[in-house]
């Protein structure tokens, strides 16, 4: 992959972390800056760059001579994740409904019909797409600070949402949630729009909940309650 030298800073960041966020690049071993450096054609110098950038979006954490690795996926970072989503998105959400142009309602339409066809087909993309069509939910808004911040709160979502998605058939579910949101949100719904996306959010922290929890944690808690009895 040959990257263009004009927008070379910002082009590392974007394609470094959809490596991350895609998998491509695992959280159990050191980034392997030499190998990931010559195949993008770059120095290194840049590279560490990126990598700075993305460890400040929280994506990648750095030790002392260890280099650079991905932040791993936990529940407690899933609970603060949807717990800021929670505060923000559907409040932001709400007023943008009231606000949109035909031309903003046209933009969430096409974003979510993008988004059913890769959910359907499981590809990579489907947490980019999933960001695109909450995002347009929220821009019509007008408050860049909250957009911008939802944004960020997304990227660090988007491998959460990757994991809600895995199981067979855990798309369709999503995908009647956010037809039930557009079709509020393009109504002009603002009350219905904040319950449908506040529910939304809290069933996918539920189901990450489950997925999340280590192997052993219901028969350690299983032994706690036995011990007690005694």
């Amino acid at each position: 992959m040959q990257l263009d030298i004009r927008n070379l800073s910002d082009r590392l960041v974007e394609v470094v972390r959809d490596f991350i966020l895609s998998g491509a690049i695992g959280s159990d071993l050191p980034i392997r800056q030499d190998a990931l450096a010559a195949e993008l054609r770059v120095s290194k110098i840049p590279l560490r760059e990126a990598l700075a950038r993305l460890e400040q979006d929280g994506l990648v954490i750095s030790h002392p001579n260890r280099g650079f690795f991905v932040r791993p996926m936990s529940p407690d970072e899933a609970e603060e994740i949807y717990a800021l989503r929670l505060k923000l998105e559907p409040d932001a959400a709400a007023r943008a409904s009231l606000l949109a142009t035909d031309a903003d309602r046209e933009r969430a339409r096409q974003a979510l019909a993008l988004f059913d066809i890769d959910a359907a087909a499981q590809k990579p993309t489907v947490g980019a797409l999933n960001r695109a069509f909450h995002l347009a939910l929220v821009q019509p808004g007008g408050q860049q600070i909250t957009t911008n911040t939802v944004a960020r709160l997304h990227v660090l979502a988007d491998r959460y949402v990757r994991k809600h998605l895995e199981p067979k058939g855990r798309f369709v579910a999503a995908e009647a949630e956010h037809h039930e949101i557009l079709d509020a949100w393009l109504s002009k719904k603002d009350a219905k729009v904040r319950k449908l996306i506040t529910e939304h959010l809290e069933h996918t922290l539920r189901d990450l909940r489950a997925a999340l929890r280590p192997a052993t944690e219901p028969r350690v808690t299983a032994v706690r309650k036995k011990a007690s009895r005694k």
